[in-house]
């Protein structure tokens, strides 16, 4: 598939493509700095404590002009393929979509702009580092095994709500379909956005910010009357063994714009809120309690300054408790002037004010807000029921493990390279990485499912896990390597150490042939003969 995309001459191709391939192979089995690949590829390929061979001919410099003949492909071309060719050998399902960005943020200062890339900018920065540059990385993903298919870029400054056009686009033209339903979180929820993707025929998915005017009006519904809420379904809680989620589900009037709301009630958040609530309430009471210790004294001798404090440790709780300040007047007659008293002595009356702190729960305000525990409201222009909108949308929280993956597994930051052609290159190959280790994952669990096993012993100390992922692979298959015994320039025989039932057992679930490893030679991860480094 290479081939067809690089523009290179026939005596580079091999080693571009080699090169390029080595690259996704290191992301996915440890990553390192382009400076560091040649060292790890000398113990992977070469053996350990042997001089390298082929390792020495992949240095930095050959890696580096790799990633800028990547850079000069059509990659958007290119990655419509390799996920064309993955949604047909793997049979994946493509009527639901989910996408979410995160930030790959860059440490260095990358101060030469380049028109041809994404802009490398300041913006909101999802790993807390606003004062560093970054590129804005999305993720498309399917429902069945939250395969990526699609992982466009955008400049670091550009808003989560202004991708998503661009990316809905994209997606269309890869899925040749404008009919999957598009799931994403409430920066899809804006009108431009939901009205361009109904207007061209596509169907979405996303939740209602709670700032929105039909969102407060349903609260005050809410908070004044019973809604005859419908039973959804039920889930065991994945992180309270024994629990139970109930869901219900109640359709109210349309948006704005004419587009379904469901409303959404769940157990396991009503309890998540109304914890919430009493952990603010408690930790405001003792804000107020050790505030009111230091009154009338420093900072804190007007009612403003005062007002000013109650006001901030208030603002979490708006309204739910009821704080009353004191006043306190006490009167004196002092001297005008210093001095022994006299007859004709002057005096005045001073005032001076004492405050005192008092406040209480207001257990009406919580009532109120406790009828709104565990609510959230979705909107959609999809014809699923109301339980099949809400089960689809439940899954998008599934895509922050590819996101967690991309940056603790895969650790697509720090990023240690210097031009911006070269990072959106590299980027494109994390993008091929993470397919290749979820395609593992999820044709792994599906096996699992196939042979009805519950569990894979593969975690340290041989634990098991219901849901095994590339980094439980990783591990387990460490030590396997290939010992070659070879005696004056001679190979007499290669033996695959390490190779126990379980990683024959995981091989074959895999739909890997027993040949893969044992029919394995000193070259088997190249291309083809090996042939001198080209200039």
């Amino acid at each position: 598939m290479l081939a067809k995309y690089l523009d290179v001459s026939k005596e580079r191709l091999n080693v571009v493509s080699e090169a390029l391939c080595l690259l996704v192979t290191n992301i996915i089995v440890a990553p390192k700095p382009l400076y560091k690949v040649e060292e790890w590829l000398s113990e992977y390929v070469d053996g350990l404590g042997e001089e390298p061979a082929h390792a020495k001919r992949f240095n930095d410099d050959c890696l580096g002009r790799a990633l800028d003949d990547l850079f000069d492909v059509d990659r958007g071309s290119l990655g419509a393929e390799l996920s064309a060719h993955a949604i047909r050998v793997h049979d994946l399902e493509t009527s639901n979509i989910h996408y979410d960005t995160t930030s790959v943020t860059l440490l260095g200062e990358y101060r030469g702009a380049d028109p041809q890339t994404v802009q490398l900018t300041q913006g909101y920065n999802k790993d807390h580092r606003p004062d560093c540059k970054q590129i804005v990385f999305g993720i498309n993903t399917t429902e069945d095994g939250q395969v990526p298919l699609l992982c466009p870029l955008f400049d670091g400054n550009t808003a989560d709500d202004r991708t998503h056009i661009t990316n809905w686009t994209r997606l269309r033209e890869l899925l040749k379909k404008e009919d999957f339903v598009y799931v994403a979180d409430c920066k899809l929820c804006s009108e431009e956005n939901l009205r361009f993707i109904a207007g061209k025929g596509g169907r979405f998915i996303t939740i209602v910010p709670k700032n929105r005017r039909e969102v407060k009006e349903f609260y005050q519904i809410l908070k004044a009357r019973d809604i005859p809420w419908t039973a959804a379904y039920e889930v065991e809680n994945p992180r309270k063994g024994g629990e139970t989620i109930t869901y219900k589900t109640y359709e109210g009037s349309p948006t704005r714009g004419g587009f379904r709301m469901i409303w959404v009630h769940s157990s396991s958040k009503e309890k998540q809120d109304r914890s919430r609530r009493n952990a603010l309430l408690h930790n405001a009471s003792k804000q107020l309690e050790t505030l009111s210790s230091k009154l009338n004294s420093r900072n804190l001798k007007t009612r403003q300054q005062i007002q000013k404090k109650v006001d901030a440790i208030s603002h979490p709780v708006p309204g739910l408790l009821s704080i009353q300040m004191e006043e306190e007047i006490t009167r004196k007659r002092v001297q005008v002037r210093p001095g022994r008293p006299s007859p004709g002595t002057a005096y005045k009356t001073v005032e001076h004010r004492q405050y005192r702190l008092t406040w209480s729960v207001n257990d009406k305000a919580v009532q109120e807000a406790s009828r709104l525990d565990g609510v959230f409201p979705l909107v959609t222009n999809s014809t699923l029921s109301a339980c099949e909108v809400l089960q689809t949308y439940k899954k998008q929280p599934l895509l922050e493990k590819r996101i967690y993956a991309t940056k603790s597994i895969l650790e697509v930051t720090p990023v240690f390279l210097k031009t911006p052609r070269r990072i959106e290159a590299m980027l494109f190959l994390y993008f091929v990485a993470l397919m290749v280790i979820t395609l593992v994952e999820r044709n792994l669990c599906k096996q699992m499912a196939k042979e009805k096993i519950a569990q894979l012993p593969i975690l340290p100390q041989s634990m098991n896990t219901k849901k095994p992922t590339w980094n439980n692979l990783r591990y387990l298959f460490r030590n396997v390597h290939l010992s070659v015994l070879s005696s004056h320039g001679k190979t007499p025989r290669l033996i695959l150490k390490g190779m126990t039932d379980l990683h024959a057992r995981i091989i074959r679930m895999l739909g890997l042939p027993d040949r893969t490893y044992q029919t394995l030679t000193e070259n088997w991860w190249r291309f083809g003969p090996l042939r001198a480094m080209p200039p």
